[in-house]
């Protein structure tokens, strides 16, 4: 699926933020016409991934420094609130299945050699894990629909900080922990602190 292919190159920053969309170079590059290309890219944009710049087109989002701040704010604010709706809602269940998913997470070779984080998209992704165990379907649409693969692209590129990697995995750890205790006013503050350590970094 191009639409797919052209996503996860953006969030990789294997197609650097802030570059031109050439549609004749990406229609070489995969292989297909331009119909669907400007399909995907019209969808990419509704991701937030892509920007139409007057007089130039289209290009790679590149959030300034104030806009990524702000990304992480929404961020501590609304994830605080599913993780503490999660340790109200999320079934025993679907608890075990979030330490399952840590479990891989840390036998990832890349966290194993201390280079990056786990990160893979949807169910094996600790925080949309959290974000569908909070139960509220407007959170679910906000943080896992709009803004998620916007998200997804700053957490990855950021990931690969020394010693960062290893504090996430802990904090993730800490959070589940709240959660299985039902412990819903920790379970939020321990999300914020996490978020809030990621936007310092």
């Amino acid at each position: 699926n191009v639409f797919r292919r052209i996503q996860s190159a953006i969030v990789k920053g294997e197609i650097a933020p802030g570059s031109k969309i050439s549609e004749p170079e990406l229609a070489r590059t995969y292989g297909i016409s331009r119909g669907p290309l400007r399909e995907a890219i019209h969808r990419l944009e509704g991701q937030r991934l892509v920007v139409r710049v007057p007089h130039v087109g289209a290009r790679v989002v590149a959030l300034s420094h104030a806009e990524l701040i702000e990304l992480y704010e929404i961020r501590e604010s609304l994830e605080g609130m599913a993780c503490r709706l999660a340790a109200e809602r999320m079934t025993q269940a679907e608890i075990d299945e979030l330490r399952g998913v840590l479990d891989t997470h840390e036998r990832d070779a890349a966290f194993q050699a201390g280079i990056g984080y786990y990160q893979q998209e949807g169910d094996f992704d600790f925080h949309y894990r959290i974000i569908q165990g909070s139960g509220n379907r407007t959170l679910s649409q906000m943080l896992c629909g709009e803004l998620y693969q916007l998200v997804r692209m700053y957490r990855i590129q950021y990931s690969t900080t020394p010693n960062r990697p290893r504090q996430a995995f802990a904090e993730h750890h800490r959070i589940l922990d709240a959660i299985a205790d039902r412990d819903g006013e920790l379970a939020e503050l321990l999300m914020r602190r996490h978020i809030g350590a990621s936007r310092r970094n």
